[in-house]
């Protein structure tokens, strides 16, 4: 795609759509010249330049990427009218746009009749979740894994919740028996299981969750913020081809959440939740007596705890998924090519001699750590420490990440290291771009070289 072609043809579309309501003056107020727009526009567009090269495949570090194309047209396109998707008085084109990639999403999952919308981000998406699951059972807590992300202990001290972390496996995995215990207390309503853990990409066994919850009377929500997209590839031939029980099972789930501003190419903040049940929308109801009265229909605002909602959002997804479905074929040939890199990278890493692997990648997340004499997690931790520095002030830099593993963690994979400290950060890499694939023998050899300093 030509940008600079389409982001020029979505400024003719929307003057020449603004023209036929008839001509009108700007206010002077809102003037600015060019000649005093370039010098802050240049002051601008070099501050800019204080970012990391998120778009490059040297940039191996968090879930960070550029969107695609055809999202920025769809998304800027859009902001020129700026319409507001709490409201079909705000944004009728928009509103629709966003029922229709929203039930693109819901398939995807295997659901039929659903309730759902987008959000700003999983965060606020999975605090809808769990509103909806106190609703349902009132006095009752959430059970996540130890290992799921902190906004659902932080999300349930909002919402007066308890919150139950649940210890992990040694893949990351919540662990079915120390579930079982907390279930049988009687104290939970919800279990989050977690679909792609943000610090290791570790799937809990969502099939295996959904049997023991229901035979508690426990409702399920599922965290896929990360890694709902990677459900494209349950099952798929190849390499990347992922185990289809936990993903096939998601359509049991009461709930789930997905970003879209990670793996499904959007700008931020693109989250969004969905529940089987559309019956729980009346959870939401509340009275707004000047903003529902153009249409009896429902509005997007009458399903959502957020109000102002930027329609752009949902132009810029709706857009994307008529190029690049939600479907094995379309977007699943983007998270196809991450994953092959992913286990090209832990093949060449269990091959190496300055390199160890932490544990298989299970989607796109690459955890290692530098082969160091003594093997012991203080040495570990500052070699690590050391690479994430030294490769980013190279010459021909490499961004990396760490993530902190605890003594038990790492005892539990590595038994042979010395575990002479609480725990010690390890090197991780996300590789979400599909060009890392085309990159990642190259990634390999300078963090190789990075872990033998001179």
């Amino acid at each position: 795609m030509d940008l600079q072609h389409w982001l020029g043809r979505a400024t003719e579309a929307i003057q020449e759509w603004a023209g036929a309501f008839g001509p009108y003056r700007s206010h002077p107020s809102l003037d600015v010249a060019d000649d005093r727009f370039a010098p802050v526009f240049a002051e601008f567009t070099d501050r800019l330049k204080d970012n990391y090269p998120f778009f490059h495949p040297r940039y191996a570090g968090q879930m960070l990427k550029p969107p695609h194309p055809a999202a920025v047209v769809g998304h800027l396109t859009a902001m020129l009218i700026n319409p507001n998707n709490h409201a079909l008085d705000g944004g009728p084109a928009t509103a629709a746009m966003e029922r229709e990639a929203v039930a693109q999403l819901a398939a995807m999952f295997g659901y039929g009749t659903h309730l759902g919308h987008l959000t700003t981000s999983g965060t606020i998406a999975n605090l809808e979740a769990l509103f909806v699951a106190r609703e349902l059972h009132p006095g009752r807590g959430i059970a996540h894994s130890a290992d799921a992300h902190y906004t659902h202990g932080r999300m349930c001290h909002v919402l007066d919740m308890t919150s139950h972390p649940v210890r992990t496996d040694d893949q990351g995995r919540m662990d079915l028996d120390a579930l079982a215990e907390v279930l049988e207390t009687g104290d939970v309503g919800t279990v989050v299981v977690t679909a792609g853990t943000t610090g290791l990409g570790a799937v809990d066994p969502v099939h295996e969750i959904l049997a023991l919850a229901g035979r508690h009377g426990v409702r399920v929500h599922v965290d896929a913020a990360y890694g709902g997209f990677f459900t494209l590839l349950a099952g798929a031939d190849g390499p990347e081809g992922l185990p289809p029980e936990p993903w096939r099972a998601l359509a049991g789930a009461d709930s789930i959440v997905v970003d879209p501003h990670k793996h499904g190419l959007q700008p931020y903040g693109c989250g969004a939740v969905l529940f089987r049940d559309p019956e729980v929308g009346r959870f939401y109801l509340h009275d707004s007596p000047y903003t529902y009265f153009t249409s009896g229909e429902l509005h997007l605002g009458e399903i959502s705890l957020e109000c102002s909602r930027a329609g752009a959002a949902a132009a810029a997804l709706w857009l994307t998924f008529r190029l690049l479905p939600p479907t094995p074929d379309g977007l699943g040939q983007v998270l196809a090519a991450g994953r092959r890199a992913a286990l090209r990278w832990a093949d060449l890493i269990e091959a190496s001699d300055a390199l160890e692997l932490y544990q298989r990648p299970q989607l796109d997340i690459v955890t290692y750590f530098p082969a160091t004499d003594p093997a012991a997690l203080t040495a570990i931790d500052a070699a690590s420490a050391r690479i994430l520095a030294d490769g980013m002030a190279a010459p021909d830099p490499v961004f990396l990440s760490t993530l902190k593993a605890d003594r038990a963690a790492f005892a539990a994979r590595h038994p042979k290291v010395t575990a002479d400290a609480d725990g010690a950060r390890i090197l991780r890499s996300v590789l979400m771009k599909p060009e890392s694939e085309d990159h990642v023998e190259d990634l390999h050899e300078r963090v190789e070289r990075l872990a033998v300093p001179d």
